[in-house]
């Protein structure tokens, strides 16, 4: 996996590695972004067709929604390898850091002592490029920690590595 060093002044993390996840995760972001723009922009103009026309009210409307969604989906998926570049994590002495967003940078720790729970998904299209997605259940209720895009090999280590971690650390609780 990709490793780099960041300074990121005022949070704490100056100095930190940060692992990459898999720049195949481009493919999986843009296949769910392009076949989710491409149903909702033909289901607008579909609707817009049936229910009169685009030559009055409402069949231009959805007609001006169908372009505008199409539009959206066109900029997300530009903007994805970016996106999916700014993903990271990095394993510190105490807890895991995790990092993602682009205009909205979006910095978690998870407390090794506090995590009950790391599962491994791989879904069909991870399955075929060879990645997963770690999931961790904590203490809190509302948590919704997930890194995607790690490769098979690198995601067993990882969760077998934050497993032990997470057990050591609790029995000091």
């Amino acid at each position: 996996m990709p490793r780099e060093r960041l300074d990121e002044p005022g949070l704490g993390l100056t100095g930190t590695t940060w692992t990459r996840v898999s720049p195949k995760l481009v493919w999986t972001e843009l296949v769910s972004t392009v076949l989710v723009g491409v149903v909702v922009t033909a289901g607008c103009v579909i609707i817009g067709a049936v229910s009169g026309g685009f030559g009055r009210g409402a069949g231009t409307v959805w007609l001006l929604i169908g372009i505008a969604v199409g539009i959206i989906a066109l900029v997300t998926a530009i903007l994805t390898p970016r996106r999916v570049r700014a993903i990271g994590y990095a394993l510190r002495d105490d807890d895991l850091v995790l990092r993602r967003g682009l205009m909205w940078q979006r910095f978690t720790a998870v407390p090794y002592g506090r995590m009950q729970l790391v599962d491994v998904n791989r879904g069909p299209l991870d399955r075929v490029l060879g990645m997963s997605e770690l999931k961790f259940v904590t203490a809190a209720a509302s948590t919704n920690v997930r890194i995607p895009g790690i490769p098979f090999q690198d995601a067993d280590e990882l969760r077998d590595r934050l497993v032990e971690l997470a057990e050591s650390r609790r029995a000091g609780l």
